[in-house]
């Protein structure tokens, strides 16, 4: 082999490397883009031509091959925290005197950055090479989107530089920069293509695309803002100081990041990135302060799986005018018929919206809405799109005031609203109603109920309309050769579709009852019939007064489980999920058999030893019943930092309340081998 040519490749990778980081780390180029096509096809072509000296890491294979038929699941090495958030100056106020408590008053220098819309990932480096790039998930396992981001030219595949750690994980956020997002759907719009809804959802959707050259073909980048897992001894003692030697190693970091010394400077620098936000070219939906020095982060340590070091300071929801256009009617799961607005586009907090939610007719009529009313939108909480009101004095004479539908836009069945109720009802039930249907697959096979892995939106609407599945024990009768010939659904994924069905059938009691939809039992109500009841037949046979012993279970939860329970179209299709081989663990531990049995726990604020979550799972092995609210029937309340109205309730019904401290010791007392786990 030619020496001379091996020179000459890694010299173009070299400096192909260099200008990839001066365009798209730095914005600055320093050639044009025709010189920079000369570099890499003549790299491409000496590689073609010596297919052994390709590399992993050669700027040419940033574009995978063949697509992925799935995700791999990834455990991040280090959790990927959430954070707390605030709307407010009084809430950032008071969580800044929280730190200095914690830190006995000393001085404390805050690192302020833009919180950028985005998808949060991290990237992990061994031996400076790029070797996993995994989605946040639930921040304890993520998806191994490798491929995808490998496609990135922001992304260095090799970390330059003198001082490139063994084991390096940088955490950063991926997005799509507003001019780039108009571009694209621009060019979608001209060519008949589906256009992207939203910044955000453009870069989530592009990241987990199985085929990466269409990941590569979408306008994304990223900033980085943290470091996890790393050789030891490599982390700078600063926030301030990891991002600068972030930069330093190629990765692109935000130039709007700042440290101050004093909260009165952080948020005048809030006031100005605010005014700035529509001119920075990305969205953000606030900005992070975290304390600048790691010795004080780790004293602050986490509780609850929130760094305590760290604020996410949100800004206030923004509104903006346009025109109603119409008024659109949807049906649910249980039947409720939901008025919808659809609103000529307008930009707010970031997105372009055209619908927004009306809730019911008395919403409506509180509004005095007419279709071609000029109305106010506000996106609460920078998320979902809200009208707030009429405009006074723009109503036009042509306004026409909205009506209720007589008949299930649906199906058809006559329109009921109930006595005492806002909603109305389509008066058939899911086998009559295709949205209805619809909708309840849709809520059986959610992550909380049985969590059927790629039954989406897409296939589900396929399913109801050509009547393949009328009931969820449907699905598993599906067939990979039958689920093959839906729209876009190959072979693989019809497989892997079955496989995911078919691995539903093993369950949990309560997941099993929240997944039948029964109206007005959510995933804690249904934690709490089965714990009492212990067994789906004991539940079954209930009436409402033994119902209506469980914790948290009123006359209305009641009346609505017997009467489900009491249908006979209900209980066939149980008996029918059933005969297809769902199940669970039997039985259930009931209540009564642990010591704690008969006793009603509430917890409330922060615990710092053992996860809500935790906590709870290890009352209700002791045969506790924990519920969300307090009332006179609750027992005990667990109280911990930033505990609010629960805890004023349980304090003026002079219900006993414990600290952490006394529920550990509890715990101990019960069952020394589980306490902290």
């Amino acid at each position: 082999m030619d020496a001379a040519i091996t020179q000459r490749i890694d010299a173009l990778r070299a400096a192909i490397r260099h200008h990839d980081h001066c365009y798209y780390v730095l914005d600055a180029p320093e050639i044009a883009d025709a010189d920079y096509d000369r570099l890499f096809d003549e790299l491409t072509a000496l590689e073609a031509a010596h297919p052994e000296l390709v590399s992993p890491e050669s700027p040419t294979q940033r574009v995978g091959g063949a697509p992925q038929a799935s995700f791999a699941e990834v455990r991040h090495s280090q959790p990927m925290l959430s954070l707390e958030k605030c709307t407010t100056r009084t809430e950032l106020e008071d969580w800044f005197a929280r730190c200095r408590r914690e830190l006995d008053g000393a001085p404390i220098a805050l690192a302020c950055e833009p919180k950028i819309d985005g998808v949060a990932v991290t990237l992990r480096y061994e031996d400076g090479r790029l070797r996993l790039a995994a989605t946040r998930g639930d921040g304890t396992t993520g998806e191994d989107i490798t491929a995808n981001v490998r496609t990135l030219r922001s992304v260095p595949l090799v970390l330059e530089g003198a001082d490139v750690p063994a084991l390096l994980e940088v955490r950063g956020e991926i997005y799509m920069p507003l001019a780039e997002f108009e571009s694209f759907n621009a060019r979608a719009r001209a060519a008949g293509q589906k256009t992207l809804v939203n910044p955000r959802n453009g870069a989530a959707g592009s990241l987990r695309q199985l085929d990466s050259r269409i990941t590569a073909a979408r306008p994304l980048t990223l900033f980085c803002y943290a470091v996890g897992e790393c050789s030891p001894g490599w982390v700078p003692e600063t926030q301030t100081e990891v991002l600068q030697a972030l930069g330093k190693l190629g990765f692109r970091v935000n130039p709007e990041a700042a440290c101050f010394e004093s909260l009165d400077d952080c948020e005048r620098w809030l006031e100005a990135l605010l005014a700035r936000r529509q001119s920075l070219g990305y969205a953000i939906d606030g900005a992070v302060l975290k304390v600048d020095r790691r010795d004080q982060q780790a004293r602050l340590g986490a509780v609850t799986r929130k760094p305590r070091w760290a604020m996410a300071f949100k800004y206030a929801a923004e509104e903006a005018t346009t025109r109603l256009i119409a008024v659109e009617f949807q049906v649910g799961r249980t039947g409720a018929v939901t008025p919808v607005a659809r609103l000529e586009p307008v930009f707010v907090g970031g997105v372009t919206v055209s619908n927004a939610t009306l809730h019911n007719m008395d919403e409506i009529a509180r509004l005095d809405l007419c279709v071609g009313d000029t109305v106010l939108v506000r996106r609460a909480g920078d998320v979902i799109p809200q009208i707030m009101a009429v405009m006074p004095g723009a109503r036009a004479p042509s306004a026409e005031p909205v009506s209720a539908p007589a008949a299930c836009p649906s199906c058809g069945s006559p329109i009921v609203r109930p006595e005492g109720e806002v909603v109305a009802r389509c008066s058939a039930g899911p086998a009559r109603c295709p949205a209805q249907r619809r909708e309840g697959l849709r809520h059986f096979s959610s992550r909380l109920a049985l969590d059927i892995d790629g039954l989406g939106d897409r296939i589900i609407e396929q399913l109801v309309a050509r009547d393949w599945v009328r009931e969820p024990a449907d699905l598993y009768r599906l067939t990979a050769e039958r689920l093959a010939t839906l729209d876009r659904l190959g072979d693989r994924s019809a497989a892997n579709l079955v496989a995911a069905i078919a691995a539903s059938r093993e369950t949990t009691l309560p997941r099993f009852i929240y997944a039948l939809g029964i109206r007005e039992v959510g995933e804690a109500t249904a934690q709490a019939l089965a714990l009492h009841f212990g067994s789906l037949d004991a539940l079954l046979s209930a009436d409402p007064a033994a119902l209506e012993t469980v914790p948290d279970v009123g006359p209305v939860v009641a009346a609505e489980v017997h009467a489900y329970c009491s249908d006979s179209e209900r209980r066939a299709a149980i008996a029918d999920l059933l005969a297809v081989g769902v199940r669970w663990p039997d039985p259930v531990r009931r209540e009564g058999e642990g010591p704690l049995s008969g006793e009603i726990w509430v917890l409330t604020g922060a615990l710092e030893t053992l996860t809500r979550d935790a906590a709870r799972d290890r009352l209700r092995q002791l045969g506790a019943t924990v519920t969300d609210s307090v009332s006179k029937k609750t027992t005990r309340v667990v109280a911990g930092p930033g505990a609010g109205s629960k805890l004023a309730k349980a304090e003026a019904l002079g219900i006993p309340v414990l600290d952490e401290a006394a529920l550990l010791e509890l715990l101990e007392r019960f069952d020394p081998d589980h306490v902290g786990a």
